[in-house]
Parts: structure tokens; C-alpha cells; sequence
């Protein structure tokens, strides 16, 4: 799947600090493992339908200045991302609008493209749609069903049989154990479920939280002819199956929003440990979703603030980037419509901070010195902001330099 152009990404003097991470499985900041200087990436990518709201752009922000801090600190980094461009929400979209789900796919994917291009966001080296890997896909689900991990459920209203992975035999007989990604209790594995794509409740399953690997086809629902039947991937083995060919076992960072822990990140783990015997990911990485009028932005409510109508109206990208660097990147916290002004006059403060003549300037070098040790520090993005509110304000040595630094570290342009 085609990308977006990269952003300009100045070299800084010297070199940086990897950065410490919040481990959401160990919910400890630790250190992940970088072998040989190239760190790999991959975040969940959006579903192709209401794109892009400031939920989604806080978390893909989040992961690109994980980026910039490796890439300040001499670490390559290999970056890869999905596009789940056939699911049930996009379907149920499609025909609550007679649109047809492809061009609906194509159109939102086209806007997300272009919405983080504008917004100065480092493009994925992978981009892939699951449509691409419908055959690779498949081939997972066949192996995990010979190796056991796997079993059908007969369906009434289908061709053929679903296919469920099962949670017990993978505990058993692989380095996989339910709770190694999400730690959460039993019953809140339970609800999350349920609310979040699952079927705990579904008859004929061996056990109530074991997800679904393929879904039979159904009338008037897309549909693929593979070795395991016609149909169509289940949401975790998608994620799995991309992010294994593209980036590899045991790859540096799993990322996405908070909502996404359990049951999605716990089970695109599992699956690919069973497949391959090796842990998906050395830490997994969360993004705290963002509220608008009392309530999680989301599809469902309504309460959406789309980037590219902030854009159109005349925002400028850098000063939407600072509304949401305000906010650390594991935190939930609400957008306020006055949110934008206020980053809009944090920006006109900087670019004039740049002019100041001062008697007494901050140094520039000491400037980069604190900038590099908060996006160190699990990527402290508001201690990094109120570093350059007070030394714009009392003016710099080397405005130049400073600039570079926001826009490499920040991606906010001066």
C-alpha cells in the first residue's frame, strides 16, 4: 500500500539517549531490547472508516516522536502499520450508507494518507492492508489448526465453519500465557471482550474468551476462497500475520491506543507465538485515548474532532501538534475546542522567542541538553514544551539550532 512523503528531519549536533518505555506487559519503564542499533516498530492501524480524528492522531503522534527519539539517538528504526480495510464496523458502515465498502475503504485510507502527511507524521516503511495478506493470513489460521492451536465451530447462517483459536491448548503447549500482554483479572478479560469486538457468550466455543481466526463466509459479506474455507480474517491474527512478515519475531515495540491492550494486543501475541514459537515483541507501548464533551472520542457517540477539518479551517499542523504534546502520551485527558487557540498562541510565542535579542540568552546547547533528556524519560513531551516556554522567553544564542531541535525531536516547524 502506498505511503506519504516523509518530513524534513534536521540532524542535531551530537546524539541523544534511547528513550526509557512504559511497558504496559511488565508495567515497568524498561529499556527495550535494540539489537544492533535498528529498532522495529509496529502500531495498529485504523479501521477505514471516520478518519482521522485527534483520538487517532494522539496516538500516531505518541509513536512518531518514539521514532525521533531513537532516530536522535543514532538507532534505525523500521516502522510498520496495518490498515484493517475489512472488518465488521466498516461493513456495517458501508451499508448504513449504500456505499460500496471498498470505495469507502479506499476514500477514508486516502484522508488518513493525506491528514498525516500535512500533520509532519514519519510514514511506515510497511504500510499494508489485510486485503493484501489474505493469503498468508489464511495459511496462519491452517497451521495453528494442525498444530492444534486452533478448532471450528459450526454456523448456522454460513458456507462453512468459523475458526476459533484455542486459549487453553496455546497455554499449554507454547510460551504464551493468557495475561503475558494485558494484566488484568479474568473478569475484566471478560467484559473487555465483549465490548470490544469479542463473543464470550458465543455456543459451540471451548472457551469464552478464545477469539475468532476465521470467519465463514456469510451472505451479502465480502469473502476470500483459501485452504481454510471461504471467508475472512479475524481482527488479531491479521495484525499478527503483517507484523511478523514485516518486521520479524521478537521486534522491538507493539504499539497502539490503551483500548487495544485486551483483548487485540494480548491475542495478535498469542498468535504469534503459537505460530512461531518466540514472544511478538520485547515491550508494548500504549497511547491513553482522548475525550471530547464528557465522553472517549469515538464512532459510536459521534464526538469526533476530525484533523482535516481543523486543517481546512486554517490550523496550522504544528500548532495541533502542540495541543496534543500538551498531554503525555499514556494520558487520558479531554480536548476542549480552546485547546487549539491556546497551542496556536504557544506557537506565536516560540517563533517570536526565536527573534528575542536578549542581554542574558539561554544557551541553545543546553536547550537540546533538556530537550533530549525529557523525550528520554518515557517521551515527556509537556516537560519538553515548558523547557522551550522558558528559554523562548527569555530568548536563545542560537535560535537556528533550537529550531532544529523542535522540529526534529517535536516536529513542530518555527
Amino acid at each position: 500500500m502506498r505511503t506519504w512523503t516523509p518530513p524534513e528531519l534536521p540532524a542535531l549536533p551530537g546524539t541523544g539517549v534511547a528513550p526509557k518505555l512504559f511497558n504496559t506487559a511488565t508495567e515497568r519503564l524498561e529499556y527495550p531490547a535494540i539489537p544492533e542499533g535498528r529498532a522495529h516498530l509496529y502500531v495498529c492501524g485504523i479501521t477505514p472508516y471516520d478518519a482521522t480524528h485527534l483520538g487517532h492522531a494522539f496516538t500516531y503522534l505518541a509513536f512518531d516522536i518514539m521514532q525521533r527519539a531513537w532516530r536522535d539517538a543514532g538507532i534505525e528504526t523500521v516502522y510498520a502499520q496495518n490498515i484493517t480495510d475489512v472488518d465488521d464496523p466498516l461493513l456495517e458502515r458501508a451499508n448504513a450508507t449504500g456505499a460500496d465498502w471498498r470505495a469507502l475503504a479506499d476514500e477514508q485510507i486516502g484522508l488518513f494518507r493525506s491528514d498525516m502527511h500535512r500533520m509532519g507524521m514519519l510514514p511506515p516503511e510497511h504500510y499494508i492492508a489485510v486485503t493484501e495478506q489474505i493469503d498468508e493470513i489464511a495459511a496462519a489460521v491452517r497451521e495453528l489448526l494442525d498444530r492444534g492451536f486452533a478448532y471450528t465451530v459450526p454456523t448456522a447462517d454460513a458456507a462453512g465453519d468459523d475458526i476459533y483459536f484455542d486459549t487453553a491448548a496455546a497455554e499449554r503447549d507454547s510460551q504464551w500465557r493468557l495475561g503475558d500482554v494485558a494484566p488484568y483479572d479474568r473478569e475484566t478479560m471478560l467484559r473487555l471482550s465483549a465490548e470490544r469486538g469479542g463473543d464470550p457468550e458465543r455456543p459451540g466455543k471451548r472457551g469464552p474468551l478464545d477469539p475468532l481466526l476465521w470467519r465463514a463466509e456469510r451472505a451479502g459479506e465480502p469473502s476470500w476462497e483459501t485452504p481454510v474455507g471461504s471467508g475472512r480474517p479475524g481482527w488479531h491474527i491479521e495484525c499478527s500475520v503483517i507484523a511478523r512478515g514485516a518486521l520479524g519475531g521478537a521486534f522491538t515495540v507493539q504499539g497502539g491506543g490503551s483500548d487495544l491492550v485486551f483483548p487485540h494486543h494480548e491475542f495478535t501475541a498469542a498468535h504469534a507465538t503459537a505460530l512461531s514459537g518466540t514472544p511478538l515483541a520485547h515491550a508494548y507501548c500504549h497511547a491513553g485515548l482522548v475525550s471530547y464533551h464528557g465522553h472517549k472520542m469515538s464512532k459510536s457517540r459521534g464526538n469526533l474532532v476530525f484533523v482535516s477539518r481543523l486543517l481546512d479551517g486554517g490550523a496550522d499542523p504544528s500548532a495541533i501538534r502542540l495541543g496534543l504534546l500538551a498531554h503525555h502520551y499514556r494520558s487520558e485527558w479531554e480536548w476542549h475546542d480552546s485547546d487549539l487557540a491556546v497551542a496556536q498562541r504557544r506557537l506565536e510565542a516560540w517563533r517570536a522567542g526565536l527573534l528575542r535579542e536578549s542581554e542574558d540568552p539561554t544557551p541553545a546547547a543546553a536547550v537540546v541538553r533538556q530537550l533530549r533528556s525529557a523525550i528520554a524519560n518515557d517521551l515527556d513531551t509537556p516537560v519538553m514544551l515548558a523547557t522551550l516556554d522558558a528559554a523562548l522567553d527569555q530568548g536563545v544564542d542560537a535560535p537556528g539550532l533550537v529550531a532544529d531541535a523542535v522540529l526534529a525531536l517535536l516536529g513542530v516547524q518555527l
